[in-house]
């Protein structure tokens, strides 16, 4: 008994670092594809057509190709064509993943900024507020609050996606796991569940409160 839960323990010991791969490069992926998502939006409801044109182009060839498939054209796509490839597994997965996601959440973003009814800006001016007013306190919110549930949809989405990155051999909990396998214990491939569940579980709960904050809002 006491043997089986050493065993136990250094398995949780080694997913647990494998998992520290996967919640690094989910950090990193939400801090730079937030911004970025943001002024994609703002590109593809610009006045100007070639950037809107090419920003639609950018987001509809990124939603609708594999994530699996842009992996390895980050990863290996470099090297081939120009000589340079990427210096680490890491960073092609995270170049990969914030491409991805910048542009799912550029879509999020669009379709909130647009939601705000017109009439309510003009409401604004009639009362003597500022543009400025009128975006921070009037639009801004209303935008906040009708992107959480679509964005923490994504959010909790990306957690899971961190496992794609197994594929250009990023040492992250699946793979971990399936060394084990490699060598006949099945058990913690399932366990990695486990880990997945509970840090989701977190941003749930994290997201839900999040909304029930923004309820003043509601339009």
């Amino acid at each position: 008994m006491t043997l089986r839960l050493m065993t136990i323990s250094a398995i949780t010991t080694e997913l647990l670092k494998g998992f520290g791969e996967n919640l690094r490069l989910f950090c990193l992926t939400i801090l730079f594809s937030l911004p970025i998502g943001l002024i994609i939006s703002f590109c593809s409801m610009s006045k100007i057509p070639p950037l809107r044109w090419l920003s639609k182009t950018i987001v509809w060839i990124i939603r609708g190709t594999p994530l699996m498939l842009q992996l390895f054209v980050v990863f290996y796509v470099p090297g081939i064509v120009f000589g340079t490839p990427m210096k680490t597994r890491f960073m092609a997965a995270l170049v990969a993943f914030v491409i991805n996601y910048s542009c799912y959440f550029s879509e999020i973003y669009r379709g909130g900024i647009e939601s705000v009814p017109v009439g309510q800006h003009e409401a604004g001016m009639v009362l003597g507020m500022t543009k400025k007013q009128i975006f921070f306190n009037v639009t801004l919110m209303q935008v906040v609050k009708k992107i959480v549930p679509p964005m923490s949809n994504e959010i909790i989405t990306l957690v899971k996606d961190t496992s794609l990155a197994r594929v250009i051999a990023l040492s992250e909990i699946i793979m971990v796991s399936e060394r084990f396998s490699a060598r006949g214990l099945i058990w913690p491939l399932f366990y990695t569940g486990v880990f997945f569940l509970l840090f989701n579980g977190i941003l749930t709960v994290l997201f839900g409160k999040i909304e029930k904050k923004l309820d003043y809002y509601t339009v």
